[in-house]
């Protein structure tokens, strides 16, 4: 539509051509889409930069305008300090109590082997062997032990049949045993 051609026709009959354009809007030279292809990215830069000053400076305004701690808060805040204080005290005992009880572990197992290694020595000093001795070792010493001591199980299953011969060559294997070759290899 913009290159349509009119034809005016004056007094003096002469025909003029001249071609329609859009008057009013050829100040400003460069339209919205123009402007958004050449500088699109340096306004979407500018935006987000401004965008991001905003914010900045209402934080910068919301911590400067925070009111001073009252005595309220003060006795709040020498609470919880004492709490924790009081928690840590009570996990330190607990600690503490823990560490007592193993130290005493610690020594009663010493002083078992201590004493058996007496008895050894003494059973060898009578003339005793030391499988004698360590056998009555091991029986006072499962009779002291707690219940939960571990037990050997007598359920276990066997772990192939009794008829099993790996000889026999009816393992159900490919491979079966052949005896190697007598004599003198004939080589040459």
């Amino acid at each position: 539509m913009d290159d349509v051609e009119i034809l005016d026709v004056d007094d003096e009959n002469s025909p003029r051509r001249s071609l329609l354009k859009n008057q009013d809007l050829s100040p400003l030279g460069l339209t919205a889409g123009e402007l958004l292809s050449q500088y699109g990215w340096h306004l979407l830069v500018a935006t987000v930069m401004v965008y991001l000053l905003i914010q900045h400076l209402r934080k910068r305004r919301s911590s400067h305008s925070t009111p001073p701690p009252t005595l309220q808060d003060a006795t709040l805040v020498a609470r919880r300090q004492e709490a924790m204080e009081a928690a840590r005290r009570k996990m330190q005992e607990e600690l503490d109590a823990k560490a007592a009880m193993f130290r005493e572990k610690q020594k009663q197992q010493e002083e078992e082997k201590r004493r058996q290694k007496i008895e050894i020595w003494e059973s060898m000093q009578q003339g005793k062997s030391c499988k004698e001795s360590a056998n009555l070792s091991q029986t006072s010493e499962e009779a002291s032990s707690s219940p939960s001591a571990l037990k050997p199980k007598t359920d276990k299953k066997p772990l192939r049949s009794a008829d099993y011969n790996p000889l026999n060559g009816q393992g159900g294997g490919s491979c079966s045993w052949r005896p190697g070759r007598r004599g003198p290899s004939s080589g040459g």
